[in-house]
């Protein structure tokens, strides 16, 4: 058996492989986020049986790992050592720690469950122990989960991307339509497709923040929390050629009290979300349509992905959302539309 660490850094991404005993079998391999499909690639053709591992700040990759047949682990902070200011643990820890220690000590990732496998009672309990911070956010005006309920307005929002070709193709829709939206970008690929950036902005979407890695906050201290979010807004701005967005999307919705008084602290606006059909699990276009057409309120923030796997029931998904909100009498507006209107 194999085990293949994969890292992330600023550069993009780093593999290393090891033997049961911990030897190298490979030197380390980088590859920039425009590469991952040879990334992936480079993982397949190993011919041993291979146990690929990430860590809980990697968030990005492993839908994508899944959907290729690779058997994904996720290793969590208390069997490594401690992480950089901005960067995952290194390759070779991450395939030596699972070589060491064996899958049982890690959490096998499942398709339909994502990177939380295995922590999604403890996420839960995490947010529901968050709510006297949100609420007092909300008031502030430093939070977002929706609108005003008194006016026929909704936001579709896209998260994790932009990923080629999933985000062209939403942004064809979303222009044949005549209709905004707001995206929360990735650091890591606002980077890699700077032109989709672009493409956002010159079609008047909203652009915003959702990390550089899609890491799990809880997992993070403060000042990698920071940097996360500082890193991504400046590559935005570089890549699109705009301002440094002003609205943050917690990966997962992932908070703690803790992590939203650091949030509380940042220039950002926090935004949440009250229709999620999970499209991210790939139940089905009619699924999805239907999920949103059901739930919508006056004033949803509709969280939907253009990244992080395969997108195509999404982009199938779309008109449907859109024509069956417009025939409600719903008007699509902006994230940046809803803030001041939540605040009053």
């Amino acid at each position: 058996m194999l085990y293949a660490g994969v890292a992330w850094s600023a550069a993009g991404y780093e593999v290393e492989t090891v033997d049961g005993d911990g030897r190298r079998m490979t030197s380390p391999v980088s590859f920039d986020a425009r590469r991952t499909d040879e990334l992936i690639g480079h993982l397949r053709g190993m011919d041993h049986r291979l146990v690929t591992v990430v860590d809980s700040t990697n968030g990005i990759l492993d839908g994508r790992m899944m959907a290729a047949g690779l058997d994904v682990y996720r290793a969590d902070p208390h069997l490594l050592p401690p992480r950089p200011v901005f960067g995952s643990v290194g390759a070779g820890e991450l395939a030596r720690t699972a070589a060491r220690r064996g899958t049982a000590s890690l959490a096998r990732l499942e398709r339909g469950r994502g990177t939380q496998t295995g922590r999604e009672d403890l996420l839960a309990e995490w947010i529901a122990s968050a709510e006297t911070e949100l609420a007092a956010m909300t008031t502030a005006g430093l939070c977002l989960s929706h609108g005003r309920r008194d006016r026929r307005e909704v936001a579709l929002t896209f998260d994790d991307g932009p990923l080629p070709p999933y985000t062209g193709r939403i942004l064809d829709v979303l222009e044949r339509y005549g209709v905004p939206a707001t995206f929360f970008c990735v650091g890591m690929n606002a980077r890699a497709y700077g032109e989709e950036i672009v493409r956002m902005r010159e079609q008047g979407h909203g652009v915003a923040n959702h990390t550089w890695s899609h890491p799990f906050l809880p997992d993070l201290t403060r000042a990698q929390l920071v940097e996360q979010i500082d890193r991504t807004g400046e590559g935005i701005a570089e890549a699109g050629g705009g301002a440094v967005p002003t609205l943050f999307r917690p990966p997962y919705g992932s908070r703690t009290p803790e992590v939203m008084g650091w949030l509380a602290g940042t220039d950002a606006r926090t935004v949440l979300w009250d229709v999620a059909p999970d499209d991210w699990a790939m139940p089905g276009a009619d699924f999805i349509a239907t999920t949103i057409l059901d739930q919508a309120r006056p004033g949803s923030v509709v969280l939907l992905h253009d990244g992080g796997g395969d997108r195509s029931q999404t982009v199938d998904a779309l008109p449907a959302v859109i024509e069956g909100l417009l025939e409600r009498g719903f008007r699509f507006v902006l994230v940046d539309e809803m803030v001041p209107a939540a605040v009053v």
